[in-house]
């Protein structure tokens, strides 16, 4: 038995009865909740129920919750968030606790709407030239500085009860483009991008998840977006060490080429293990979920692997929690 090799979104705030006909036919491993899937937690957490319901298990959702303006779900009915860079600038030397409770906090919000993962940390290096679009939701400027807080935020979700997915590999710090648009090209030589963008991948490469960059590594693939090429999976899985789950980001973003079918048999073929396809019309998803097929063997391993960390929130004192935040950071912690 293997699960369609995709992670695929909904149009609204409940499924449509061709959604879930789709769904059920694709069966695919999980589901990315948007902004338009959001209204309050009670229909969140029936729409969740839907998704599974379709599929008929207990399907992976997740959702990009990482604060600041790339956070799905938002006030009234859940806290807004200062973007992470802020807040690591504001916490000072308590950054790690203050992120932990951060996204702890983050995990408990999410699985009370019935959300299982959270697409983060975002482990890209902050530069000055990296682009807008990315360099807030950045952790720091320095390898040292990025795993220590990347490794506080995945406990912090795991210990909720969210699996984490680490973002985007090998690293999208010297980016000088935004990938929604365009493509960019890093033309660094392999050691430096071994000793500094891919380090802390390497450092979390037991997160149960990964995301790939549409990035062209000049000194590695000249000619294809790391997403697309099997040198950069190679990478991925041989020099950075991760041997869980590869998804892509999300493969209609336009700086990839082609239809989004082609680029889902071309993700699949480069070794990446699901393909995460957001924003499209029913028939361009159901395009992309026959292209993708069916998860191999070597990536059925690697979700049963992450299912089995599924596991319920550890027993905590949430207001106890959110004081010791706010005494961390200030009211200024919500954005």
């Amino acid at each position: 038995m293997s699960f369609g090799a995709t992670i695929i979104d909904a149009d609204g705030l409940r499924l449509t009865p061709e959604e879930k006909r789709f769904f059920r036919e694709a069966d695919p491993l999980g589901f990315i909740l948007f902004a338009r899937n959001i209204d309050t937690p009670d229909q969140v957490y029936a729409l969740c129920s839907e998704m599974r319901d379709a599929v008929g298990r207990e399907a992976v959702i997740t959702i990009d919750q990482e604060g600041g303006r790339v956070q799905r779900m938002r006030a009234p009915h859940w806290r807004d968030w200062l973007p992470p860079l802020d807040t690591v600038v504001r916490a000072g030397d308590d950054a790690p606790r203050a992120m932990y409770l951060m996204y702890r906090l983050i995990a408990h919000e999410l699985r009370s709407s019935g959300i299982d993962s959270d697409c983060a940390p975002t482990l890209d290096i902050a530069r000055a030239e990296t682009h807008a679009f990315l360099r807030n939701r950045c952790f720091g400027g320095d390898v040292d500085t990025v795993v220590q807080i990347g490794q506080a935020v995945a406990k912090g979700l795991l210990d909720g009860g969210v699996l984490p997915v680490m973002k985007h590999m090998p690293g999208h710090g010297r980016a000088t483009l935004d990938t929604h648009f365009d493509l960019p090209l890093v033309d660094v030589d392999r050691e430096t991008l071994i000793g500094t963008d891919f380090a802390p991948f390497r450092a979390l490469r037991d997160c149960p998840m990964g995301m790939t960059a549409h990035l062209v590594f000049s000194a590695i693939d000249p000619d294809r977006p790391a997403t697309l090429s099997s040198r950069m999976i190679e990478v991925i899985r041989e020099d950075i060490g991760f041997d869980n789950l590869l998804m892509t980001d999300d493969i209609a973003m336009q700086a990839l080429t082609g239809t989004s079918a082609e680029r889902a048999a071309a993700a699949i073929a480069a070794g990446c293990d699901v393909v995460l396809c957001c924003n499209q019309p029913l028939d361009d998803r159901r395009l992309v979920a026959e292209a993708a097929g069916r998860m191999t063997p070597a990536a059925m391993v690697r979700a049963d692997r992450v299912l089995d960390r599924r596991h319920t929130p550890d027993d905590v004192d949430i207001p106890a929690l959110e004081r010791e935040f706010e005494a961390l950071i200030g009211e200024a912690g919500h954005g």
